[in-house]
C-alpha cells in the first residue's frame, strides 16, 4: 500500500547565548533548548510504501545478496524478511544474556565486507544485568535459517550499572576494520573523556574485535587501543560517504544540542566538557559549546529531535538528493534531511519529512535499489521505503 505524506520545511532561530534574560526570567540559551512543539509547514509530497508492520521494537536494517533483509528487534531477537514477506519468528541462535530493558537490548545488525562468501553477521547488544552490563559485539554465521557458531568477540570495559545509552552503531569501513559507537552509559558521562574507559567513545575493531595496530592511541600509556573518536554521549547514527569518504556521526544530547559530527581519527568531540544543551533538570553541564583542542559539531539541534539512524544517501533514484545526509528523530516523529553548503561546506537542515506520519523513526537506510527504507520505534513498527513521488508536476 503506498501513501503520500507532505515532506516538511522546518525553520527556526537558534538562540546561542547563555547570559541574556528574557521577559520569562529564562535565559537565551535555555529558552534555545526548551522542548517545545514547533509548528512544521507542509512543502512538498512524496510517495511512502509500507513494506511490513508487526515488528517489535525494531533497531536497524541490513540488506544480504539475494534479497534477504536482516532486522533486529530491540527486546526479542533478529527478524528475516524474504521476498517481501517477514518471518513470524525470530531467527534462533541469537546473543545469550541480553539486557532487554530502557535503552538496551539488541541494537544493531551488520554484515561482513565478505558476507557472500562468509555468511558472517555483527550484532551490536547490551550484555549483563542492570547491575552489571557493557556494550558487545556478537559475531555468527546466518545460513538463511538460523545464526550459528556465535560468539562475543568485544565488550566494552568497565561494567557499568543501569540501561541507559548504550550507543550500538555498527559500521565496516573499506580496510574491512568496523567502528561501533559506545554511549556514556547515561550517568557516567564523565567517563566521555577518560581514555582508560571505552564508554563515550567510538572504537575501530577487527573483525576478530581485536584494536588494529593504526588505531590513534594503540601505544599510549593509560589509553584503550580500540578507542578512535572520544567525548561522545550517545551515538546511534553512523555513515560513511562512498564518494568522499567523510564518517559521519549523530549524537543525543541532553536536552537540547543533538549533534552531529565529521569524525576524525583521534579527535575529541567535547562530551560533557562542552555542549549546546542543558540537563534534564534544567543545570547547566557546560557553560561552553566549544574550547581548544575539541573539535565542533557540523551541526546541532535545540530543540532535540533526539536523532536515530542516519544515512549519507547517493543512490540514483532521486538526484537531487545525491550526497544528502538524512537522519531520523526518534522526539521530532520525522526524518532530518541536510545538505552541505557549496561555498561554506556548512550544514543546513532543508525539510522534516513524514511528520504527518507521526511515528518515531529509528532506522534509515539506503538500499541496493537506490531507495530509502524507514523503521519506526513503536511496539507495533513498521518498514517504509520512500519512493520517487508519483504525483505530477505543479
Amino acid at each position: 500500500m503506498i501513501a503520500k505524506f507532505n515532506l516538511v520545511l522546518f525553520a527556526w532561530v537558534l538562540l546561542l547565548g547563555n547570559a541574556y534574560a528574557q521577559p520569562d526570567g529564562s535565559t537565551a540559551r535555555e529558552r534555545a533548548v526548551a522542548i517545545d512543539k514547533v509548528a512544521i509547514v507542509p512543502d512538498e509530497s512524496a510517495d511512502l510504501e509500507r513494506l511490513a508492520a508487526g515488528l517489535r521494537r525494531p533497531w536497524c536494517i541490513a540488506f544480504a545478496p539475494g534479497g534477504d533483509l536482516l532486522i533486529t528487534e530491540k527486546y526479542a531477537g533478529v527478524r528475516v524478511m524474504r521476498k517481501g514477506v517477514l518471518d513470524p519468528d525470530v531467527l534462533p541462535g541469537g546473543p545469550p544474556n541480553v539486557l532487554a530493558k530502557v535503552d538496551s537490548g539488541l541494537l544493531d545488525v551488520a554484515l561482513d565486507p565478505d558476507f557472500a562468501r562468509n555468511r558472517r553477521v555483527y550484532i551490536a547488544f547490551a550484555e549483563g544485568t542492570m547491575e552489571a552490563n557493557r556494550t558487545a559485539v556478537w559475531k555468527a554465521r546466518y545460513d538463511g535459517k538460523r545464526l550459528t557458531g556465535g560468539q562475543v568477540i568485544f565488550r566494552a570495559k568497565p561494567d557499568k550499572a543501569g540501561a541507559g545509552h548504550p550507543g550500538g552503531r555498527i559500521l565496516f569501513l573499506p580496510d574491512k576494520t568496523f567502528l561501533l559507537t559506545v554511549g556514556d552509559g547515561y550517568d557516567y558521562k564523565q567517563a566521555a573523556q577518560d581514555l582508560g574507559s571505552h564508554l563515550g567513545k567510538t572504537v575501530r575493531l577487527t573483525r576478530e574485535g581485536k584494536a588494529p595496530a593504526d588505531n590513534p592511541f594503540v601505544g599510549r600509556a593509560g589509553a584503550l587501543p580500540e578507542i578512535w573518536t572520544y567525548g561522545h554521549r550517545n551515538a546511534q547514527g553512523l555513515s560513511r560517504d562512498p564518494e568522499t569518504g567523510e564518517i559521519w556521526q549523530v549524537e543525543h544530547g541532553p536536552r537540547g544540542g543533538d549533534e552531529i559530527d565529521l569524525l576524525r581519527a583521534g579527535a575529541n568531540y567535547g562530551w560533557p566538557l562542552v555542549t549546546h544543551g542543558i540537563d534534564y533538570d534544567g543545570r547547566i553541564i557546560s557553560e561552553r559549546t566549544s574550547a581548544p583542542g575539541i573539535e565542533r559539531a557540523a551541526f546541532f539541534w535545540a530543540p532535540s529531535i533526539a536523532p536515530s539512524g542516519l544515512t549519507v544517501y547517493r543512490g540514483e533514484a532521486f538526484p537531487d538528493w545525491r550526497g544528502m545526509l538524512f537522519v531520523g528523530g526518534l522526539a521530532s516523529k520525522s526524518i532530518s534531511r541536510l545538505r552541505r553548503g557549496k561555498e561554506t561546506g556548512l550544514l543546513v537542515e532543508e525539510e522534516r519529512m513524514f511528520a504527518p506520519l507521526k511515528k518515531r523513526i529509528r532506522d534509515i537506510r539506503e538500499g541496493p535499489d537506490g531507495l530509502l527504507y524507514v523503521l519506526t520505534d513503536e511496539e507495533e513498527g513498521e518498514l517504509f521505503r520512500i519512493r520517487p513521488s508519483s504525483a505530477p508536476n505543479r
